[in-house]
């Protein structure tokens, strides 16, 4: 049978797999760091939510000079030099535990250092999917990532649970670190070449070039509300998951193996909403996609508090609170298109880059003050702030910008301002 469309697309396909592939690693490689940290090291709630902001840190430090290297560097060389890169570092975390040498230290060290490599790889990867598909194709494109990431979701959270259980949560590191190394390869078969980029001493400055990534989402009303609805969810979100393990783990008492279960339903949920992503755009618009999509979300986070123990009604709430997942992925795959129609492709990087930066500062504090709320009124009371903020959040992207976008505006470019001097 003759392959079309986007399943003609060779290198595409090969950067969807790898991907794929190395989100099913990350989703085991994040969840069993935190069972290494609760489980083997018995941190507290401020310990697990430091834990969560060291992986956040770097983004902050970093984002923008990634912003500004991805445009100016080829992109495959990152993907596959911060693949390499995370796989190494993820591998001292088995060897520390089999010498009796795992420490909270060591896994800040590391969620630091992998932290770091993947904002330049998010952010490469993000500006790099434009230039192997025709701008008609990148929702469909994006819809078929978020599928398949989410059936890898399905799978990695139920392995994650096994193979903690069986092989200890460190040891589960190993398959995080084996996925990016398989990433890598897929990656570097990649064959079409990409655009010349512009000569260094033509470039304006470092300061300049982030100005300009700046400027472009402030003068776009579109890019502008997107931006502060993804903030205040990354907050919110960010507040809830600090003490989301804790209170699952040690205040309801589930086991590492029926967790790893209720997670796999998050996925079936997230694999029918990058089904339905484009349907719903279709159907109600882009932009109302991402405002409900959001705000249900936060609804069904509401589940989780009201659970009471291990119990089969507490296993239903668990697994209703996972069912928000879909609608957060159609809103995702719909802001993500969006966003890479109505930027310059020579802008990419740096819009990204801002904008996952003002989401990690914002997931930053929130992951502090998840700890903090938990530490001082409870985890219960942590998780209703962070359901509270994040149906806020996708109230935010029914302003007027947002909410008119009935569909992904293809051919609608952001302004490209011109490059101040430094």
């Amino acid at each position: 049978m003759k392959r079309t469309g986007i399943w003609a697309n060779d290198d595409f396909l090969k950067l969807w797999i790898g991907e794929t592939i190395s989100i099913f690693g990350s989703l085991i490689g994040r969840t069993s760091l935190i069972f290494a940290a609760v489980l083997v090291l018995d941190a507290g709630a401020l310990e697990v939510g430091l834990l969560a902001a060291a992986d956040i840190v770097p983004g902050l430090a970093f984002g923008f000079l990634a912003g500004v290297w991805v445009d100016r560097l080829h992109r495959r060389p990152i993907l596959i030099a911060t693949d390499v890169g995370r796989a190494a570092l993820l591998l001292t975390v088995p060897l520390a535990y089999a010498f009796d040498a795992l420490t909270m230290g060591h896994l800040y060290a590391v969620a630091v250092g992998t932290g770091a490599l993947t904002i330049f790889s998010d952010v490469a990867y993000f500006a790099y999917v434009p230039s192997l598909l025709p701008k008609e194709q990148l929702l469909e494109g994006n819809s078929k990532v978020a599928a398949s990431n989410s059936i890898a979701e399905i799978g990695a959270f139920s392995a994650a649970g096994l193979l903690v259980q069986a092989l200890t949560a460190p040891i589960a590191v190993l398959v995080d670190a084996f996925s990016f190394l398989i990433s890598s390869v897929f990656t570097l078969f990649i064959r079409k070449p990409e655009k010349p980029i512009e000569r260094l001493e033509e470039r304006p400055g470092l300061r300049a070039e982030v100005s300009e990534g700046l400027r472009t989402i402030r003068q776009h009303s579109v890019l502008r509300v997107l931006g502060a609805s993804e903030v205040m969810v990354s907050f919110s979100f960010s507040v809830y998951g600090a003490v989301y393990m804790l209170f699952v783990t040690k205040e309801l008492g589930f086991e590492p193996g029926v967790l790893g279960f209720i997670f796999a339903v998050g996925g079936v949920s997230s694999l029918i909403g990058s089904l339905s992503a484009g349907r719903s755009a279709r159907r109600i618009g882009a932009g109302p996609t991402i405002a409900l999509g959001r705000m249900a979300l936060g609804a069904f986070m509401l589940f989780l508090p009201v659970a009471q123990d291990a119990s089969i009604v507490a296993g239903a709430f668990l697994i209703g609170q996972q069912l928000g997942d879909g609608f957060w992925t159609a809103a995702d795959v719909n802001e993500m298109t969006i966003r890479q129609a109505v930027t310059p492709e020579r802008l990419l990087g740096r819009v990204n880059a801002a904008l996952r930066q003002a989401s990690l500062a914002a997931m930053l504090v929130g992951s502090l003050a998840g700890g903090v709320i938990g530490e001082l009124a409870g985890l219960r009371a942590a998780l209703l702030v962070g359901c509270a903020g994040t149906i806020l959040g996708g109230a935010i992207a029914l302003l007027p910008a947002v909410r008119s976008t009935r569909s992904t505006p293809i051919d609608e470019r952001a302004p490209s301002p011109a490059p101040s001097e430094p």
